[in-house]
């Protein structure tokens, strides 16, 4: 069963993705199929075709599904970290700045 997660970034990220790999077919310096995999990867909570495609992928190389979804979840968690870590920065220095 399919979970919907719409997002904007996500579409935005997954679009580019895809953009970049149809570029990456045409062009020798580019790796359009990664980029594809990885735009379809982003999209898979966006779309239906998406998720399908995912399940086909999931169908053929099991494992690699799972430590993708895996590496997703640590560099989202890294990337709030570091979110945080930005806006204390940011607040002692805006403080500093004030005194």
């Amino acid at each position: 069963m399919m979970e919907f997660r719409p997002s904007v970034r996500r579409k935005l990220a997954g679009w580019s993705l895809l953009a970049l790999g149809l570029l990456g077919l045409v062009l020798p310096f580019l790796q359009g199929f990664l980029f594809l995999a990885l735009g379809i990867f982003v999209l898979r909570h966006q779309y239906l075709w998406a998720h399908r495609a995912v399940g086909h992928i999931e169908s053929r190389w099991p494992r690699a599904l799972g430590r993708a979804e895996s590496m997703e979840a640590r560099l989202i968690a890294r990337a709030r970290l570091a979110g945080i870590r930005l806006k204390r920065t940011l607040r002692r220095t805006v403080d500093a700045v004030r005194r």
